[in-house]
């Protein structure tokens, strides 16, 4: 079982709350690195065709925008060579692929070209089990006074290592949990989520991401420092640098930010009775 909760910055907030000016610190600010968002998930049900890839790239600390990337070239290759063409959304720095199949198994590779460099990373495509059932206690949490989801799944008898995103519709930011099955192979396993915050009629968007081992490990670093930064989400602004999997194959030091992943998904919504 795992559980999740969502930590809240009230620290932070009441420091802010009580301050009447603004106090900027002269901060060094490197260089633009460049950040690739390469998550492919297949979702249950669905053909798993239209994927996308999100490039930006690094700003200064007190920037509100997120400088978005445009003129790249980005392609993912399957085991036979054959190349998946992401074509550019122009101004959103998104690139999208309406022809990708996805092959639980099947190894790919991302290629990423800019400015003359070119980044890549390679992933296997995992497969995840359905959810089989979610249940819900109104005396859970710490406290054992919120309201608590339980969601279970058969993890099957094979090594396997799984994601979990919980999205609550008041909340601005997701909050994410990893396991593996070390000790609980082949078992029925659960995440379990609660928060004070949760009312009646909460909707709760649920992924239940099969990831592989090297990104279980990726993300436990980022989940790790979102939890001791006092963040709930590990895609806030860390602390520090986490390295993905991307390589830059021009300048090995000029690394990118972010991940290649490729995952199937099983997705929910559960709204709290």
């Amino acid at each position: 079982m795992k559980i999740l909760k969502h930590i809240t910055l009230t620290f932070a907030l009441l420091f802010l709350a009580s301050c009447e000016d603004v106090v900027h610190v002269d901060l060094n600010t490197a260089a633009p690195r460049l950040v690739i968002d390469a998550t492919i998930n297949w979702k249950k049900g669905t053909d798993g065709s239209v994927q996308r890839i999100i490039l930006s790239t690094t700003t200064g600390f007190y920037s509100n925008v997120i400088p978005k990337v445009s003129g790249a070239n980005v392609s993912i290759k399957n085991s036979e060579n054959f190349n998946y063409i992401f074509t550019e959304i122009p101004n959103i720095g998104e690139y999208q692929c309406t022809t990708f199949k996805p092959i639980i198994g099947e190894t790919y590779t991302l290629t990423v070209v800019y400015q003359g460099e070119t980044y890549t990373a390679t992933e296997t495509m995992q497969s995840v089990s359905s959810v089989d059932a979610i249940q819900q206690k109104n005396d859970g949490g710490f406290t054992g006074k919120d309201y608590e989801i339980e969601v279970s799944f058969k993890d099957p008898l094979a090594k396997n290592f799984y994601m979990v995103k919980f999205f609550p519709e008041i909340f601005k930011a997701p909050v994410y949990g990893i396991i593996g099955d070390v000790y609980t192979n082949g078992n029925e396993k659960s995440w379990t989520y609660s928060d004070p915050d949760l009312k009646q009629g909460t909707n709760i968007a649920i992924t239940h991401y099969g990831i592989s081992e090297a990104y279980y490990n990726y993300m436990n670093k980022l989940i790790s420092i979102a939890s001791s930064s006092g963040g709930g989400s590990p895609f806030q602004t860390p602390p520090a640098t986490v390295r993905g999997n991307i390589v830059n194959q021009t300048h090995i030091d000029n690394y990118a930010l972010g991940y290649f992943s490729v995952n199937e998904v099983d997705s929910r919504n559960y709204i709290i009775q």
